[in-house]
């Protein structure tokens, strides 16, 4: 058993180890509500926008699809990692690398396929055994639609100009702040949308359905991408108020337990020192 002096070194340690992670707790709860209300507030509006392209599009003629609908021979794949510029976040950062490595392995063994970091931390591993094409860490300094739009539009040019023949986002899709989603997600080439001969729109289109296609495809693709950004932004708050509550608990529960121990010893040693006096002084009577 560790002495006393031992035990109450690391009964210290850990209560302020346990006051950090509290308060780290507290920041993300608090950083968590504005991010949750923020993608909350935008889900039906994304949803909205696509579900209008999606009907618009099935009723077009598959020669007038867009540019950014391409389908052409995949040589070249670029997977988006969305991760996080901080760690403390359990699993966070890590499932979206396994998932980035699992689905290129998976589905694009044969191709050339490299990696854009969003986020610090999925650089940090990536880097070590796969391609880096870029990595983008600034954008979570403010996360605004003018950024993701940003980005948005490199990534629409890398694809338009060829250098990638697909493009693939991988991020957490925000459920709770217990529970985030890995998603999977081809940014580009659009997914084609099977055409229905039964769709029909009775509305009268001003201007025409294929401008207005034309129109609200770059806009559907740079709200894909920042709801993406979004999602992954509440995931992390999320995910970092989770682990730091369980480990505030453990912590706790550490302490208690040490505290148990230095109880037991300091009463072993007062019990030792009693039966000391006493033997001494019985010593002195004889």
């Amino acid at each position: 058993m560790a002495n006393l002096k031992e035990l109450r070194s690391r009964i210290t340690s850990v209560s302020s180890t346990m006051q950090i992670t509290s308060a780290m707790k507290m920041v993300s709860a608090a950083k968590l509500s504005k991010a949750q209300d923020a993608i909350t507030a935008m889900r039906p509006y994304s949803e909205k926008l696509s579900e209008l392209l999606q009907s618009l599009s099935a009723t077009l003629d598959s020669d007038k699809s867009s540019k950014y609908a391409e389908q052409r021979e995949v040589n070249k794949v670029l997977m988006v990692a969305i991760s996080s510029n901080r760690g403390l976040a359990g699993a966070f950062n890590s499932n979206i690398v396994k998932a980035s490595k699992y689905v290129a392995n998976r589905d694009y063994s044969d191709k050339s396929v490299e990696f854009y970091s969003i986020g610090k931390k999925a650089n940090d591993i990536q880097k070590k055994t796969h391609n880096i094409y870029k990595t983008e860490t600034a954008i979570y300094d403010d996360l605004s639609f003018e950024n993701a739009e940003a980005l948005a539009k490199e990534l629409m040019t890398l694809f338009v100009e060829g250098q990638f023949d697909r493009i693939v986002l991988v991020y957490n899709q925000f459920i709770n702040a217990a529970t985030q989603d890995v998603q999977v997600e081809q940014f580009l080439p659009i997914v084609p949308v099977e055409k229905d001969e039964n769709v029909t729109l009775d509305y009268i289109f001003e201007p025409s359905k294929e401008e207005i296609v034309m129109e609200l495809i770059p806009k559907s693709l740079k709200m894909q991408v920042y709801k993406a950004l979004r999602d992954s932004f509440a995931s992390e708050h999320g995910a970092r108020m989770t682990a730091m509550h369980k480990a505030t608990d453990n912590a706790q529960e550490l302490r208690d337990s040490l505290k148990l121990s230095y109880n037991k010893a300091r009463q072993a040693s007062i019990t030792n020192e009693i039966l000391e006096i006493v033997g001494g002084a019985e010593a002195l009577n004889k």
